[in-house]
């Protein structure tokens, strides 16, 4: 089995021949960039527009049906693109087995998993006809490289030390390396290097299970609990605009989690997608019922809001971030 890097490497050559791909993992990002990648490649903007392209969820649909979009001809095109999402999730799927071992060449079939059984005969077929990309994680090193990389993608230079200093506060979350970088982004300027200092200004190196209470409570709307888990985490000289850049992140996730829902996932499916673990993905899921779309924006507004006040005015940090948690909760 190969793995998403290198399909990512090779698609950025403008390889994309095959007419099966299998993106296993639990990485939105990657997975995220390989379909794309694979769309633009296989029809980009030729042929009438959506003719050539039909999309599944695992859940709502069966083999069957997956089968027939993919054995469909391309109408004005030369190629079709049908996707997939949480193909583990799909019932009766023999039918879809027995396409991929005479899959149709005009097609493109992606099919994305986040862990998919070696047992099974969708897997077994797979593997065997070389369709198969796992995710498989970055560490020391290599995650540093990644992120380098990264940067370069946004027009940054980034030295060793900044990349080892971001990987140290973010962890191996892809997701979370690449949201961090459009902060420091934004924050450097057009075409600025990136240094181990901006990581420090800009990252938030919080310990885990202060953040964690922290936009739990916010999500859960305690706004006691909230108050007293920002209290620790100033309590720890955590600067109150990178708790700020935590929340909003975390609301960003609490959004995504409500279209993961929306759109049929599990509630642990839907919190992979989301960029957050699965195990919490029960809270994320409270967290989504709880907070609207107009709640949302007004959270958005507040944080915004806070900002501002914090880069701009001489009012207290803390108090700051104090009448924005109320706000929130």
């Amino acid at each position: 089995m190969a793995d998403l890097h290198s399909l990512l490497s090779a698609l950025s050559k403008g390889g994309a021949g095959d007419p099966v791909y299998a993106l296993v993992g639990d990485e939105p990002l990657l997975i995220g960039r390989a379909v794309s990648a694979l769309r633009d490649a296989t029809v980009g903007d030729a042929g009438v527009p959506g003719f050539n392209e039909d999309r599944f969820a695992g859940k709502e649909t069966n083999g069957a049906a997956v089968a027939a979009a993919a054995s469909t001809l391309p109408m004005m095109a030369d190629r079709r693109f049908v996707l997939v999402r949480a193909v583990d999730g799909m019932k009766e799927a023999d039918p879809l087995v027995a396409y991929i071992k005479e899959p149709n060449p005009s097609t493109c079939l992606v099919l994305t998993a986040t862990k998919l059984n070696g047992s099974t005969k969708l897997a077994k077929a797979l593997k065997k006809g070389g369709f198969r990309y796992d995710h498989k994680p970055l560490k020391g090193h290599a995650l540093q490289d990644f992120a380098r990389a990264e940067a370069r993608r946004l027009g940054h230079p980034m030295d060793g030390a900044a990349a080892f200093a971001l990987c140290d506060a973010i962890g191996e979350d892809l997701s979370s390396l690449g949201d961090a970088l459009e902060r420091l982004s934004l924050y450097v300027g057009a075409e600025q290097p990136i240094t181990a200092e901006h990581v420090g200004i800009c990252v938030a190196r919080v310990r885990v299970d202060s953040i964690w209470a922290l936009v739990d409570a916010v999500g859960m709307r305690d706004r006691k609990r909230a108050l007293t888990a920002a209290s620790s985490l100033l309590q720890s000289r955590e600067a109150p605009l990178r708790i700020l850049a935590m929340l909003a992140r975390q609301l960003r996730i609490v959004a995504r989690m409500r279209e993961g829902l929306a759109s049929g996932l599990s509630p642990q499916d839907a919190a992979k997608a989301a960029g957050a673990p699965p195990f919490k993905a029960r809270d994320l899921k409270e967290s989504a019922r709880r907070f609207r779309l107009d709640d949302l924006r007004r959270a958005f507004t507040a944080i915004a809001e806070a900002d501002l006040l914090l880069k701009g005015s001489k009012q207290p940090g803390d108090v700051v971030l104090e009448h924005t948690i109320m706000r929130l909760c």
